[in-house]
């Protein structure tokens, strides 16, 4: 006889907690369903709009595009035209009104101006929903509104991205005074006790959201202490008032490249005997990154020790497709969950940790997914855990009714409320419509129809076990990762590196001839152009003689190095490429100290090289192998062979990379080499050359041959055993090589083939509708990184007039704002010139600036003057478009801006030079993009982004017109140029007999040889 047994579950083991999570859910989604706005309210229009947009993917991307844009739209004109522009592509998805408004709507006619009017109501009524408000009268408005409703609020401020000085002071005195106007209203207020209490007492009513990165300019992770104590600057004077209005301050977090950061200034300004008792603080922890539970516990550590509590606010996280794309475009691990599931399964674990260690760690739970409400809930009644211990945060506009329902439950509830101009606001507001129309967002499947309440509240864990793990990315070619600097562990080896190779200035660098080592006759002193006293290494300067010697080497050593089969050579390159990526920083740091490259440029430099190296070895694996055409009866064969002797001509701008990737592409393809670096780079190039030994490449395939070009020079190029010279450097030279190199003489046996890469003066285009966040930093970077000293620099901006003062203004402030020093401290972003000849002569072209137009910006480096060739940024307007500023090739941070009114003028003015290397364009208008890929005449053509930092196969670097000969560097066409094609035609009918198509060893073919005596008489 069997007896039943009721088995008691501990109200905290995971069966009974779930089982509460699903009641808990179940009685919040009822208590939902009767809640929800009816008919008559404009929040039910709201939502329909927006299930209809998630209803179609593509509809939704231009929807939220167009809404991106509408801020820089001044007219009916401008938002008609956007609207058709962004809804071409998918009008058929359209309901026919709309298809036929947007189609009929003509420019300036009545129903364009009706369309425009709507777009943009409707636009700002949506706008309002999420921002609590323009000014502070509306915000303490909104403020009040929500506490007559129980909820409390925390304000954070909304506006462009902080690019300048400036701009950071202003961001510092907008809290400063919010907290001032503020803290004369709050007084007043009524108590709303569930809010303004918690179970260890009064909670302050003033509460402000602000971010780490908008309270200095540059901050930047490699920098850690230099940018930790900008931020505490501007951070000490709104946490001493705080402290004063009874306030609490809580810090944002950011994307995960600011994270490691964000979370060290916070824990060191908090320790500093002003702040350590400072409890109303608190920081954001997201939970979708894959190292949230590591965080919490370092911060559990570190409150202990200080002996104060703070405030923890758990989200699940904003930027998960900006941190996956970013992720995978710069060959870094991933840093979050790629599974919703997996996000909301942490969300539940972090939120126990929470919970447990809430005496230290005080939980805020930011989220409107009544799954993690009701499992938060649970938690906290198993372990007796009292509600007014911990708050459920939610953003200003969005699940107003799920807050409702949880403050009817006497859970405390803050609204986190931004503020600001709803124009500016514009690119959070678009954010706020993506999270909720996100394809797994619990607020979209909330707004679905004959919803399955039941697979709401699933536990996520259950969820993953029918889930699929998406594909990884995997790009055809897997370009070298840069460094990450804000890693500390990335910081150190750089650190030390630097450190190390302090050890071995003023060594000496002999010419490498056929493997051996020439005695130097003369020696070239490279500089530290960072501090021009200090001799980076002696270099012997080679004779003509030595030239001749090296060519001759390299000739005796073609035959049996071409004679290798590719595949073999392809290996060369790839040990190469390794040895590169172990001495990474060590490379780094010798072009730090010889080129005066800051740390993110010269890291750079290093990936771009072992790219190179490893790009190279594929394509000619590819090339190796003979292309075959045979019909019956022939056999054709394609196939290439390599030139023979290769002069390599280097700049001392990408000392490393460019010497690689030309000597290497010459190397693979079966030609022997002779390496003549710049003088001002014969140190790295002299690293390279042991490297190249280190693998093992034959004596004499490859010779380093550093010295004076005008010396060697004219002796490497008209040697009638030199088959190839390919250049990279000035126009002047490469055309004195061209016109030197093709000049023919009796000695030759072939015409020498020329490469010339040749400089640029390349131009942006901001249109009148671009995000001038991205397009004033996008100039900046490209004018201004590594002090201008790319050939694909911009040098000209071009600006359309509506928005020409806006972007001139926010320019100058925010290049006046970079920081210009040494190459060897991890906070410079312009470094110093290569050396005095170059200063001399950009500050000639700054003198001629004042002739020519009107200086707005001209950085003061007398500080500097003395330690090396510094030149700050510059910034020249009205300067006409003919001048010498605006057609040549400076070479330094010196940037000409133009104002127009019409954008073909801009295209005229872009395309208004000898050269056709690089060029760019920021704009949100379709139309607009195509007619920049039609009409701007450059062979690197950028859209909204920089136009500097070209990735080996991802974007093949080179141009035309007089900015070069010959075909891109890093591009499947680029080992053409060192080849020689060759095709072979045999005959394989003999007296009638031929092999057998399917069978290359059949010496008869399928007619019979008594077909053929009878055919021919003979056998």
């Amino acid at each position: 006889m069997s007896t039943n047994k009721t088995v008691t579950q501990e109200p905290d083991s995971p069966d009974a907690l779930e089982d509460r999570t699903q009641q808990i859910g179940h009685e919040l989604w009822d208590h939902l369903e009767r809640s929800t706005p009816s008919i008559f309210e404009r929040r039910w229009w709201d939502d329909r709009i927006l299930s209809w947009a998630m209803s179609d993917e593509s509809v939704k991307v231009q929807m939220f595009r167009f809404v991106d844009v509408l801020p820089m739209l001044r007219s009916h004109d401008s938002i008609t035209r956007h609207l058709q522009e962004y809804f071409e592509e998918v009008r058929q998805h359209l309901p026919w009104a709309m298809r036929l408004m947007t189609d009929s709507a003509s420019s300036n006619s009545l129903l364009s101006r009706a369309l425009a009017y709507n777009a943009r109501t409707n636009a700002t009524s949506m706008a309002k929903r999420f921002i609590a408000g323009t000014n502070s009268v509306e915000v303490l408005e909104s403020v009040e509104r929500l506490r007559e409703s129980g909820f409390g609020c925390i304000l954070d401020l909304l506006g462009e991205a902080v690019i300048s000085e400036s701009e950071a002071d202003n961001y510092q005195n907008a809290y400063l005074t919010l907290l001032n106007e503020v803290a004369e209203d709050a007084g007043s207020w009524p108590t709303v006790s569930q809010v303004d209490h918690d179970n260890l007492g009064e909670v302050p009513r003033i509460q402000l959201s602000l971010k780490l990165s908008s309270l200095y300019s540059q901050f930047q992770p490699a920098d850690t202490e230099g940018t930790a104590e900008a931020v505490k600057e501007r951070l000490r004077p709104v946490l001493q008032a705080a402290q004063e209005k009874d306030a609490y301050i809580h810090i944002d977090m950011e994307s995960y490249f600011c994270k490691d950061l964000t979370l060290a200034i916070f824990k060191e300004v908090l320790m500093e005997d002003e702040f350590r008792q400072m409890d109303q603080v608190g920081i954001v922890i997201q939970a979708y990154l894959r190292d949230a539970e590591e965080d919490l516990e370092d911060l559990l550590e570190w409150v202990k020790e200080r002996g104060t509590p703070v405030a923890i606010r758990l989200v699940k996280g904003a930027y998960w497709d900006y941190e996956k794309i970013h992720a995978e475009a710069h060959g870094w691990p991933i840093p979050v969950f790629l599974m919703k599931w997996e996000s909301d399964a942490n969300f539940e674990k972090l939120s126990g940790y929470l919970l447990e260690h809430r005496d230290w760690l005080r939980p805020q739970f930011g989220t409107h997914n009544m799954r993690s409400i009701a499992n938060i809930i649970a938690m906290a009644e198993a372990r007796e855990i009292p509600k007014t211990a911990y708050e459920f945060q939610m953003l200003y506009g969005m699940a107003g009714e799920i807050g409702q329902i949880l403050i009817e439950q006497n859970h405390r509830v803050r609204i986190y409320a931004p503020f600001g101009e709803l124009l500016p606001g514009m690119s959070y507001l678009v954010r706020r419509l993506l999270e909720n129309t996100s394809n797994d967002s619990f607020l979209r499947q909330s707004l679905r129809e004959n919803i399955d309440v039941e697979s709401l509240f699933m536990n996520p864990t259950e969820v993953g076990k029918t889930m699929t793990p998406p594909e990884e990315f995997v790009p055809v070619f897997q370009n070298e990762p840069f460094s990450d600097f804000s890693l500390e562990e990335v910081r150190e080896q750089m650190e030390a590196a630097l450190e190390d190779i302090s050890n071995y200035m003023g060594e000496e660098y002999p010419v490498v001839i056929n493997g051996r080592i020439q005695e130097p006759h003369e020696m070239l002193l490279s500089r530290n152009p960072s501090n021009s006293s200090q001799i980076v290494g002696r270099v012997a300067s080679a004779t003509p003689d030595q030239a001749e010697e090296a060519i001759d080497a390299a000739r005796r050593a073609f035959k049996e190095w071409s004679g290798i089969e590719a595949k073999y050579r392809s290996e060369y390159l790839e040990l190469i490429a390794n040895e590169m990526r172990d001495r990474r920083f060590e490379l780094a740091a010798w072009m730090v100290y010889e080129c005066g490259k800051p740390w993110v440029e010269a890291d750079a430099d290093v990936a771009e090289a072992i790219d190179f190296c490893n790009y190279y070895a594929e394509q000619m694996r590819f090339l190796g192998e003979p292309r075959h055409r045979d019909v019956p009866g022939e056999e054709n064969s394609y196939y290439y062979r390599a030139r023979g002797v290769v002069v390599v001509i280097s700049p001392w701008n990408f000392p490393l990379a460019i010497l690689t990737g030309m000597t290497v592409a010459a190397l693979v393809s079966g030609n022997t080499v002779i390496m003549k670096p710049a003088e001002q780079s014969s140190v790295i190039a002299a690293k390279l050359m042991e490297i190249f030994s280190n693998a093992g490449i034959p004596s004499g395939v490859v010779n380093y041959l550093p010295g004076n070009g005008e010396d060697i020079g004219p002796v490497l190029v008209n040697s009638p055993d030199v088959d190839m010279v390919t250049f990279t450097g000035s126009r002047p030279v490469g055309l004195e090589i061209n016109r030197s190199a093709s000049d023919t003489d009796q000695r030759q046996h072939s015409v020498r083939k020329i490469i010339a890469e040749m400089g640029g003066k390349n131009a942006i285009i901001v249109d009148a509708d671009a995000d001038l966040d991205e397009a004033v930093q996008g100039v900046v970077q490209s004018a201004f990184s590594y002090a201008g000293q790319k050939c694909s620099a911009c040098s000209r901006v071009i600006v359309m007039e509506d928005v020409y003062d806006q972007f001139l203004e926010r320019l100058v402030e925010a290049a006046g704002s970079l920081v210009v020093g040494a190459a060897e401290h991890p906070a410079t972003t312009v470094g110093p010139v290569i050396d005095k000849a170059a200063l001399d002569r950009i500050n000639e072209y700054i003198e001629l600036a004042y002739e020519e137009g009107d200086v707005v910006l001209a950085t003061d480096v007398s500080e500097l003057e003395g330690e090396g060739y510094y030149v700050g940024p510059h910034i020249i307007e009205n300067v006409a478009s003919e001048s010498r500023l605006a057609q040549e090739e400076i070479f330094g941070p010196v940037l000409v801006v133009f104002k127009v009114q019409k954008l073909n003028e801009a295209f005229e003015i872009a395309n208004n030079t000898d050269y056709a290397l690089t060029g760019g364009m920021y704009s949100r208008s379709p139309k607009n993009l195509q007619q920049a890929r039609l009409k701007m005449i450059c062979g690197n053509l950028y859209l909204n982004r920089g136009i500097t930092g070209a990735l080996v196969d991802r974007q093949p670097f080179g141009g035309f017109r007089m900015s070069g000969i010959g075909t891109k560097a890093g591009g499947p066409d680029y080992l053409h140029q060192f080849l020689i094609p060759i095709n072979v035609t045999e005959n394989t009918m003999r007296r009638g007999f031929a092999p057998n198509a399917t069978d290359p060893n059949s010496v008869s073919s399928d007619t019979t040889s008594s077909e053929n005596e009878d055919a021919t008489g003979e056998v």
